[in-house]
Order: structure tokens, then sequence, then C-alpha cells
């Protein structure tokens, strides 16, 4: 079964940096997508970023620029840089996973979901 598991969240200061791991184990071959979303207290689920195993990648408007996704195929682990950090950013970031089918950050039917790590940026 195939499992995902964040790490690399923290409490920051705005204009700050963060690196976000996730690692997808129990798979012997590079997942075929992986995707950071986010949740806020109050605010709905969204999407942040999508990687697919040939390195497509789409980022959402207010990630552009300051987020960047990238995935290391070997390890089947997912990364989500993010520079300049501001308190909107605050917010529990989950990591998800699909064998097959689209790979966008807009999607949200993931088969597999991470338990979240929590990223809190004070002004």
């Amino acid at each position: 079964q195939v499992q995902g598991m964040e790490s690399g969240g923290d409490s920051l200061h705005a204009g700050g940096s963060l690196r976000l791991s996730c690692t997808a184990s129990g798979y012997n071959y590079p997942m075929h997508c992986m995707a950071w979303f986010r949740q806020a207290p109050g605010k709905e689920r969204e999407g942040v970023a999508a990687t697919r195993a040939d390195h497509y990648t789409t980022h959402a408007e207010f990630a552009k620029g300051r987020f960047t996704i990238y995935k290391d195929n070997f390890k089947n682990i997912a990364y989500l840089q993010m520079d300049n950090l501001t308190p909107d950013d605050s917010a529990m970031y989950y990591c998800a996973a699909n064998l097959g089918g689209t790979c966008s950050h807009r999607d949200q039917v993931f088969t597999f979901w991470g338990q979240g790590t929590q990223v809190t940026v004070s002004s």
C-alpha cells in the first residue's frame, strides 16, 4: 500500500523560506503524479502545485514566482520549495499522489494523501 509522509513544516516570519518534502513509500516505480495542497482554518482546500513523473509541473497563480515543486523519481519524493512566505501562506499542507490519470493542482481526485504538515507564517 502506498503511503505518503510529509515533513518540513515550521513556524517562521514573513519573507522566510521553507522546503516541504513528501515521500511516497510502498511503490517500486516512479509515482505518476505528486501534488501539494493546502488548507487554512475556515477555508477550502486548494491546490498549490503538481508534478508528473516526466517533470511536467503546474502551479497555482498565487504560487508562481514564489513556490517550486520538483520530484526525485528515484526516491519518489516530491519537494515544495517556498520562498518569500507571507501570513496568507499559513495552512496545513498536504501531499497527494496518483498512479495515473491527469496531473494538475486543479484536480483534487488523488488516490493517496498524507497526514499534512503545518506551516505558520507570522508578520
